[in-house]
């Protein structure tokens, strides 16, 4: 069956339990002053009953029997039970009747079993109701007298203290209810508000495209001192957290796109050469020395293709994560090497090489590393004037390679690492797709390690640190 039932409200919940709060105690409370009222009232009745016997002098039974009260007895009231159950006789005086009310055999067998140790007993009287009595040795030969007052009075007394009560727990409980009530949805508003926004983001369309959440919980409900604030807290930092992530899925996608443009493009441009120069030919076919020309070109472009294309399947291999061979690499002789090779290269530029007394052993992948390091002392060659001084030195985490060239343009040097970025505008193009430095930086992070470029005119330095 609970299956069956909707949801419960947290209102619904909060009111419910108020108001059970309250009945409870109004309950508690009731039942104590009802039993507190009537330990009261019988206590003074049972002073009654006492009070009503002459201890002293002794009860005597009058002469004519109990049509009259005992002499001995004083301050009898209407109702009073008077009885000598030895004898057979006992009558309860009348309270608006000029007759009396004699006791049937039953009740005075009642009163009979009462001990006479001169406390107050509780019996029910047949026929007459429940009464509080005492009974007494008399000294005579009709025995124990036994005397009582009815607990009537005592009774109607609780009875309208019960309804009472009863009536004043149901006033209670629908005032609790409905301040409850009020009281609750006043409290839950900010809750509601806290709601009100996430239903706002939660109706964006975040799919694609350029989305910013501009919506957050207002500040008035962040104060992390009370239970909504802490909600409101948290709600407002996972809307930056989600409002960050999506602003660099559609950063990252921006990327993809120029990517495959740039990519495109540079493929493009070979492409073209190579189906116009095999169009050429086929329709020279005579001509072998054109001939020549058109194969060694499309030869040239095809190398160059290969080159693009190998970098990008690297490129796609490091960015999904593909771990590197890891094993030692001498690193002295690896840029002894590259920068031997560049001397040969481009012989005039000035070549300097700063390594340490001992040798330097790093952990990584000696062709990748090589190649970030030719990589470097490619662009160094090919962006800088002959004549340029580059210098690479060897630290016990890595290297740097330096440069007194012009450097970058200051709005080229935050874009150096992305994908086919050009310095053109500083330095003097020769070949390259602008491939090269990001190469550098996805190897170097695949190695656990960083790369940083700092740039100023006739101070450029690139600085590889190795995980």
């Amino acid at each position: 069956m609970s299956r069956l039932r909707g949801p419960v409200s947290l209102t619904s919940r909060l009111v419910v339990t108020a108001v059970l709060l309250v009945a409870v105690l109004a309950l508690l409370i009731g039942t104590a002053t009802t039993f507190a009222m009537r330990d009261n009232l019988t206590g003074q009745l049972d002073e009654k009953v006492l009070a009503s016997v002459d201890r002293e002098s002794g009860p005597r039974p009058p002469p004519d029997g109990l049509d009259e009260p005992p002499v001995a007895l004083g301050n009898q009231g209407p109702d009073t039970l008077l009885a000598f159950p030895a004898a057979g006789e006992g009558v309860i005086l009348a309270a608006r009747r000029p007759d009396n009310d004699p006791l049937s055999d039953a009740a005075l067998e009642t009163l009979a079993e009462v001990p006479a140790d001169g406390t107050v007993h509780e019996v029910d009287v047949d026929g007459a109701g429940t009464y509080r009595v005492v009974a007494f040795e008399t000294g005579t030969t009709s025995g124990v007298l036994v005397t009582g007052l009815p607990t009537e009075d005592v009774d109607d007394s609780v009875a309208s203290l019960v309804r009472l009560e009863l009536l004043l727990g149901v006033v209670a409980v629908l005032l609790a209810g409905a301040a409850g009530l009020l009281l609750v949805r006043r409290q839950l508003r900010p809750l509601r508000e806290v709601a009100e926004t996430a239903h706002t983001v939660a109706t964006l369309p975040l799919e694609s495209g350029e989305i910013g959440v501009t919506e957050r919980v207002p500040a008035h409900l962040t104060d992390e001192r009370t239970e909504v604030g802490q909600v409101g807290a948290a709600l407002n930092t996972l809307l930056a957290h989600v409002e960050t992530s999506l602003d660099a899925r559609h950063a990252s996608e921006q990327r993809v796109r120029q990517f495959v443009a740039d990519a495109s493009h540079e493929l493009r441009t070979p492409l073209t050469t190579i189906a116009g120069y095999t169009e050429l030919a086929r329709r020279r076919p005579d001509d072998t020395a054109f001939a020549a020309t058109a194969l060694t070109k499309v030869a040239d472009e095809s190398k160059r293709m290969t080159a693009l294309v190998e970098d990008l399947l690297l490129l796609a291999r490091l960015d999904s994560g593909r771990p590197l061979e890891r094993r030692p690499v001498d690193l002295t002789r690896l840029l002894l090497e590259a920068v031997a090779d560049a001397r040969v290269v481009a012989p005039e530029h000035h070549w300097r090489l700063d390594l340490p007394d001992e040798a330097v052993e790093v952990e990584g992948d000696a062709d990748r590393l090589h190649q970030v390091l030719t990589n470097l002392l490619t662009n160094a060659r090919k962006y800088t004037p002959a004549g340029t001084t580059v210098t690479v030195a060897a630290r016990r985490d890595g290297f740097s390679v330096h440069d007194d060239g012009p450097g970058f343009a200051a709005e080229v040097l935050p874009h150096a690492f992305e994908r086919f970025a050009r310095a053109d505008a500083a330095r003097h193009r020769e070949g390259g797709v602008g491939l090269g430095l990001a190469l550098v930086e996805a190897i170097v992070t695949a190695h656990g390690g960083t790369v940083t470029l700092t740039s100023t005119p006739g101070d450029t330095l690139v600085d590889v640190r190795l995980g």
